[in-house]
């Protein structure tokens, strides 16, 4: 139980249903569309396309989208891959002929085929109970008559606006007229993004894939050199995906295979199990564990996923011999020697939780990688385009290279937590690539030390950047350990921003009751009915 004379906030609880998200406008319409006999899916979708209206510079229709589904609690769990792919006139010899080794994060280069709005038409249609069109009604509503911007908004577009000022249109759309961040609480419009939406809503995923739309994001960016097309945006469709699991603390955890990198936070917790936890959550061996672990474990990570789900990946990243060899190689009084590797920086996402009353569980990740994208808004039509495609490696024959109508190596993971074969939490943590360790890292919070949900979202983080000894720290961290991690071998650095973020739903069979969490680092919250 929480120290309620430190600040925080208690767990949202409810008997009917639940939704956490990192913003209280996409809480609301998830719990509306629950209230008014929609399901999971159905308020999920509602609440992610609000976010990408008000919580723009982090999600949106010109995004990718990973989730899982538990209909009922059950662990035959369904996992969707909506992440999108490279055009397919991508070519690897143009990139090495203009001596371009890297995708930078504005490069028309780095936008893969969104893959966003099929994963929602999909999964409503498969597995919802309302209509596209009613669940994106709250989103168009605010796009056209505006929002109020919040505090963690505000903040993430006061760092951005160099990066928004390089595109005439992202300019226009996010800034004010005198090319400023808007303050807290202004009032913010996107009437080309609400026309947008309300054509999704109308015609459905065509009008977004097909036709004017799509027109316009072509135009936009073949005019910056893109090689994407409209044939490659007819094309675009996701897929349905076995999910991966692993034990963890007697609990069976399941996250989407790769692309994306779950299959890294699943190897954390294997590396993690091979210890026995201090008491004290934030002590200095503990830390250096996870650290050390997820060092390792993004190493494999680097060295193995792409666009290659495969049960031999699955088998050899998930044995029990790597996890051995890995954690045997973990010492307390220094850090490991790994070998160098280039790494973009890790980035922005928003996490969705939602349960309903017949305890349908969704695990639902939406994301434009960096904080607003590529920066590149389509002209007409308001799409912020991601930038996804800069996780691409350009190094031949790597598992993660750049190919045509490859999908890049994703950060962004969905997960559910199993116990006694009924699903107990439904789970995400963002923030890029910390979100293989923030898994791993909230868990053991929660089922090594007996810390409720929010408790466990609300700790200081660090995270070691994957190849480096180079640690960033929140700072309360930094004054608790900095020194002593120094000494361990490890170097310090200040992060410019707090760590991630993340929301979970946890399910109470025995009292019939849901009890949900939303970090202290976004403007979010839980909320039930």
């Amino acid at each position: 139980m929480r120290n309620f004379e430190l600040p925080g906030r208690s767990m949202a609880v409810a008997r009917h249903g639940m939704a956490a998200t990192s913003h209280p406008q996409s809480t609301l319409a998830a719990v509306n569309v629950l209230q008014r006999g929609g399901n999971a899916i159905d308020a999920a979708v509602a609440a992610v396309a609000v976010q990408g209206v008000v919580e723009a510079g982090s999600t949106g229709i010109g995004g990718d989208c990973f989730a899982l589904l538990s209909k009922g609690g059950s662990t035959d769990i369904v996992a969707y891959n909506g992440s999108g792919r490279a055009p397919a006139a991508t070519d690897l010899t143009l990139f090495e002929q203009q001596g371009i080794d890297k995708i930078g994060p504005q490069s028309v280069h780095s936008v893969t085929i969104p893959g966003a709005v099929e994963a929602w038409a999909r999964l409503v249609r498969d597995h919802g109970k309302l209509d596209l069109g009613e669940l994106l009604q709250p989103a168009i509503k605010l796009a056209r008559e505006g929002y109020a911007i919040t505090p963690r908004t505000a903040y993430d577009l006061g760092q951005q606006v160099e990066h928004l000022s390089a595109n005439a249109t992202a300019r226009k759309t996010f800034l004010d007229a005198d090319g400023k961040a808007f303050a807290v609480g202004s009032v913010h419009t996107q009437p080309e993004l609400a026309n947008t939406l309300e054509a999704i809503a109308n015609h459905g995923p065509d009008a977004f894939y097909k036709g004017a739309i799509a027109d316009d994001m072509v135009e936009t960016l073949q005019g910056l050199g893109g090689v994407q097309s409209q044939a490659d945006f007819a094309a675009a469709k996701g897929e349905y995906v076995k999910p991966i699991s692993t034990e963890f603390r007697g609990r069976s955890v399941f996250e989407c295979p790769p692309n994306g990198q779950g299959i890294t936070a699943l190897l954390i917790m294997n590396i993690l199990s091979r210890f026995k936890p201090k008491p004290d959550p934030l002590d200095i061996d503990n830390l250096h564990i996870e650290i050390e672990a997820t060092r390792l474990a993004y190493a494999a990570r680097n060295a193995y996923v792409g666009d290659n789900a495969n049960s031999s990946l699955a088998r050899h990243m998930l044995s029990d011999k790597l996890a051995d060899e890995l954690a045997a190689m973990i010492d307390l009084k220094h850090a490991v020697a790994l070998p160098a590797y280039s790494e973009v920086e890790h980035k922005d996402t928003v996490y969705i939780s939602v349960v309903d009353k017949d305890r349908n569980a969704v695990s639902f990740i939406n994301s434009l990688f960096s904080v607003y994208g590529s920066g590149i808004v389509s002209k007409r039509s308001g799409v912020l385009f991601h930038n996804r495609g800069q996780s691409f490696s350009l190094i031949r024959n790597h598992p993660n290279q750049i190919a045509p109508g490859k999908r890049p190596m994703h950060t962004i993971i969905p997960a559910m937590v199993a116990h006694e074969g009924k699903v107990e939490l439904s789970f995400g943590v963002m923030g890029g690539h910390y979100q293989a360790m923030g898994h791993a890292h909230v868990l053991s919070k929660v089922y090594d030390h007996g810390m409720d949900l929010q408790s466990a979202l609300d700790l200081p983080r660090l995270f070691p950047l994957p190849g480096t000894a180079t640690v960033e720290t929140e700072e309360i961290l930094r004054k608790m350990h900095g020194e002593e991690l120094k000494r361990r071998g490890f170097e310090i650095a200040v992060r410019p921003s707090p760590i991630g973020g993340g929301q979970a739903v946890a399910i109470d069979w025995k009292n019939g009751t849901l009890s949900g969490a939303s970090d202290c680092r976004k403007d979010g919250m839980a909320l039930g009915y």
